[in-house]
């Protein structure tokens, strides 16, 4: 079984002793009950990583370590952007958790026209700082080198610049949608640096989203056969991107 990650800001040299303190070391100490002796993973969710070997424990949140092999992972090409309408709160988070283990590289919380949610002022901070969370605590169950980024709230203007962006640099935009006319599989990713699929809420995309994002370069696309959920589409996408990308060579 691959050992347990926890994140720190900077992971210490090899050779170097290391302390983990705060929430991480509580988890690990009271929650994952690690003893001295054991094998770890110190990670800084930007790529680097190191196993350690335990020393002691003090306290209910302190660990120390001995650092070992250090290793920079490189995030996978090509880069894999999710703009995410705001699911139902009950579903919020789970979209997160799954789009983070499938391997999301960054997402995009979208207050789309048809979001029944809807985030504003405090709200929408909290709603970002719980994604950031949910993602942070997802990469380290995943194992993941790299936390996604997520970022702050879009409009559907920002949606468009940043689609329109990704377009004129030689990327790809896909309209995820249950009547796209486009099969997935059929999509050629070759050669794109960035990807970006679009998820509506659920309710779908807007048809005057769907004719805006279009017009800009996207393709809208169908999945497979099944209707998905929305909080579930992102990471199905993923999967389905990885076995016909290089995103799962290593």
């Amino acid at each position: 079984m691959t050992p347990p990650l926890f994140w720190v800001d900077e992971v210490a040299a090899a050779g170097e002793q290391a302390t983990v303190s705060g929430s991480e070391g509580r988890h690990a100490v009271t929650v994952t009950r690690i003893r001295r002796g054991q094998t770890v993973i110190l990670g800084d969710g930007r790529g680097t990583f190191a196993d350690c070997e335990v020393l002691d424990t003090s306290g209910k949140d302190r660990l120390s370590v001995r650092v070992g092999r250090v290793e920079f992972v490189t995030r996978p090409k090509p880069l894999v952007t999710i703009v995410q309408a705001l699911p139902k709160s009950e579903r919020s988070e789970l979209a997160v958790d799954l789009m983070t283990e499938a391997g999301v590289d960054v997402i995009v919380p979208w207050q789309a026209s048809r979001c029944v949610a809807r985030w504003a002022g405090s709200k929408a901070e909290r709603g970002v700082d719980k994604w950031r969370s949910a993602a942070a605590t997802a990469a380290k169950q995943a194992r993941r080198p790299w936390i996604p980024e997520i970022a702050d709230l879009a409009t559907t203007m920002d949606v468009r610049d940043r689609c329109a962006r990704v377009v004129g640099d030689g990327g790809m935009v896909a309209l995820l949608h249950e009547e796209g006319a486009t099969p997935f599989r059929s999509l050629d990713f070759a050669g794109a640096p960035e990807i970006v699929m679009v998820i509506g809420p659920e309710g779908g995309l807007d048809p005057a989203e769907i004719a805006d994002l279009t017009a800009l370069g996207g393709t809208s696309v169908v999945l497979g056969p099944e209707v998905l959920r929305t909080a579930a589409a992102g990471a199905v996408a993923l999967g389905a991107l990885g076995a016909v990308t290089d995103r799962w060579s290593r």
